[in-house]
């Protein structure tokens, strides 16, 4: 992944920055304008100034001018100061220096079952995470920041002397992710005001009593998108491929066998699958194994047994499967910049 702040701010430009800043940027704390060199800079400097405006008329800015964005979706900064979660509750490893160091110990083949009381506390902490998605979801509406929804995540974790998984997790600085229209997954969440018509994804994990769940859901914002044909076609056909592959859950089913009834049902509906994407076990650990697989011909190993617990969320895209990360390193879009839907449940 790359470093934003290693790459010249010049449009077009392929160099790497040098130690080069714009003086008005400085003086306003906006981060990352390097350029590689005083030309380079003095040509760009049209284009570049007009987000001294941007930031002087609000306060607020992109924080990668110079980015060839996809779609029309923008990061708007500053991200607000990181959410403090009490010390009484639970925090995972990564809480403190961002690195999730038991995960990345699990062996990859070891699929760990869950007795009597590990399926307990997981049917608890999954219905946490239901509740906590509904009350986000319902402050959703036109002219509401996704950072206002961060907060309204956050809280109600909290409340539930809960933990907000993705908070601090390999350094992701919010407590959801928030991917409206060509944003895949992973969306932080920002200052960016929804706008009517758009469709945004909630994709909420907390960990409570040593467990963690997750799920997501993609909505409509606004009547406009409830208007829009392709936009519904591809919510409904997203919520429908998940459902249909929930359907088929049982012990002996081989896992691959989700995938192939999730792109036979969305390529009916004229929809691909992004595969890069696939769910995961779910437990003590946020991300273990197996690997969940959402497309057809794959070459997932194993079945499903009693007392496994996973995810399966499938992610399907109007235009084409390939996507490209914004220099966050973790807003992962459409490279033709069409919409994408996500499902997720556990």
């Amino acid at each position: 992944m790359s470093d934003p702040e290693k790459q010249c701010s010049g449009t077009d430009c392929d160099n790497e920055a040098g130690t080069l800043q714009c003086p008005t940027c400085l003086k306003l704390d906006i981060k990352g304008s390097y350029f590689c060199d005083q030309d380079c800079f003095k040509r760009n400097w049209a284009t570049h100034k007009v987000m001294h405006k941007r930031q002087n008329a609000g306060g607020f800015y992109d924080p990668f001018p110079a980015y060839p964005y996809t779609g029309s979706v923008r990061p708007v900064y500053p991200l607000s100061p990181r959410r403090p979660v009490p010390k009484t509750i639970k925090h995972p490893d990564w809480a403190k220096n961002g690195i999730p160091q038991r995960e990345m110990r699990l062996s990859r083949s070891k699929v760990d079952l869950l007795d009597a009381q590990g399926q307990e506390a997981m049917r608890k902490v999954c219905r946490l995470a239901r509740e906590v998605l509904d009350i986000t979801a319902a402050a959703m509406k036109p002219g509401v920041t996704t950072d206002y929804l961060d907060e309204i995540c956050h809280n109600a974790c909290v409340e539930r002397e809960s933990y907000p998984s993705p908070l601090n997790y390999n350094h992701f600085p919010k407590s959801l992710c928030t991917s409206p229209n060509e944003v895949v997954c992973h969306g932080i969440p920002d200052q960016r005001v929804l706008l009517d018509g758009d469709i945004l994804n909630l994709d909420i994990s907390l960990y409570h009593g040593g467990y963690h769940a997750d799920v997501n859901e993609t909505y409509y914002i606004g009547d406009k998108a409830k208007a829009d044909p392709d936009s519904v076609r591809l919510i409904e056909t997203t919520r429908q491929a998940l459902d249909m592959a929930i359907e088929i859950i049982k012990p002996g089913v081989p896992i691959r066998e989700f995938g192939k009834i999730i792109e036979k049902h969305a390529a009916s509906r004229g929809l691909v699958v992004v595969k890069t994407w696939g769910g995961h076990g779910i437990n003590t650990e946020f991300h273990p194994p197996p690997w969940i697989p959402h497309y057809a011909k794959n070459k997932a190993v194993g079945t499903c047994k009693p007392g496994m617990t996973f995810t399966i969320e499938p992610i399907l895209a109007l235009g084409g499967s390939r996507e490209v990360y914004w220099p966050d390193d973790w807003t992962n879009v459409t490279v033709d910049g069409k919409r994408t839907a996500q499902f997720g449940a556990y």
